[in-house]
């Protein structure tokens, strides 16, 4: 949803997660996105402004409002991107990445949906990687929020190991990156 910050009085996306879907896991998952994706602050990276739950048991994430089109609507309607400003989106997806691998940090469902194109300065596909709704840190060796054996992502994008439904590290994101280049 399209919201104005109270507090910071900023236009603001706001992400919900209904009461209807809060289950245990969908609640766990939720938080565990907000506070993974909260330590990341690349510029290529959508930013986390807050996070919370209202008194009838919504649970929100409050971030950067972003005004542009995904990559997957850029792909539909432009076609096929030639060489210079494919490798500008991919330099921009790989930084974000960078980042989060740095900090054990996996996205887990890199798709040309997931990455926003915006209007930044004079630069008109300005990358922002959203949408880390599966991410999981390689740090945490406790309890998967997944069963084993079953996989989440998008199979298009996503590499044998993880459509396997084995451990992945950040070569599954580089793998995705290669498909969404292709």
């Amino acid at each position: 949803y399209r919201a104005r910050h109270a507090l910071l009085k900023r236009p603001t996306a706001v992400k919900l997660l209904l009461p209807e879907k809060a289950g245990a896991a969908a609640v766990e998952r939720f938080e565990r996105e907000v506070q993974l994706t909260a330590r990341l602050t690349h510029p290529n990276t959508v930013s986390i402004f807050d996070y919370g739950r209202t008194d009838d048991d919504i649970y929100y994430i409050a971030m950067e409002l972003l005004e542009g089109k995904t990559l997957h609507r850029a792909l539909r309607e432009a076609g096929p991107f030639d060489i210079q400003r494919a490798l500008n989106v991919a330099r921009q997806i790989c930084r974000s990445l960078r980042e989060a691998h740095s900090l054990g940090v996996i996205h887990r469902d890199l798709k040309p949906a997931n990455v926003y194109l915006v209007k930044h300065g004079d630069e008109s596909d300005f990358v922002k990687v959203l949408d880390f709704g599966l991410v999981k840190n390689l740090e945490d060796k406790g309890e998967d929020l997944t069963q084993t054996g079953l996989f989440m992502g998008s199979p298009k994008y996503m590499s044998p190991e993880q459509i396997r439904g084995e451990r992945v590290d950040g070569r599954a994101e580089i793998y995705a990156l290669g498909v969404i280049m292709y």
